[in-house]
């Protein structure tokens, strides 16, 4: 296995890991999500099937779920990155909204509440993990992955000009 596929499945399995860290903080530690949090774990969600499936597959298939991979990423980032603001700011709440109604009625909501049901509010103050909000932490996660993946598709483009010469 080459090394961006190794990257691409550890990506998968951090994600899949934080998804149950997530499910043992709400179910043993009752911490209810908000609809952030939910668009989080969707992301989560998505980056680790993305990754999966471009491990699985080469060439332009290979190319697609890795970049969709990335967008997963950048929009768990602005999720999480949206849901700090929120924390930072005492004036502003998600409270049951529009969101929280459209996120509780898709289909992955309804098939395993347990993960993808919002119950909480935005602005609930959980106490810091290792000095941070889990907000903060899924930001650094999502950042992380996108260096990570961004440097899959660079080293994979590099090698298929390396291959086929250089590029015109």
């Amino acid at each position: 296995m080459n090394l961006s596929k190794k990257i691409l499945l550890s990506i998968a399995v951090i994600c899949i890991a934080l998804l149950g860290a997530a499910l043992y903080l709400q179910i043993v530690e009752k911490m209810l999500p908000c609809p952030y949090c939910i668009f989080q774990r969707y992301a989560f969600a998505l980056v680790a099937v993305f990754c999966i499936v471009a491990v699985g597959l080469q060439g332009a298939g290979h190319r697609l779920a890795t970049g969709m991979a990335l967008i997963s990423s950048m929009v768990g980032l602005a999720a999480a990155g949206k849901h700090v603001w929120i924390m930072s700011t005492p004036s502003m709440s998600c409270g049951i909204d529009p969101l929280e109604t459209g996120l509780n009625k898709m289909l992955m909501a309804q098939v395993w509440p347990a993960m993808f049901r919002a119950d909480g509010l935005c602005e609930t103050p959980y106490p810091p993990t290792l000095g941070l909000s889990l907000p903060a932490w899924a930001a650094i996660f999502f950042g992380i992955f996108i260096v990570a993946i961004l440097y899959v598709l660079i080293r994979n483009q590099k090698t298929q000009r390396g291959m086929f010469g250089p590029s015109r």
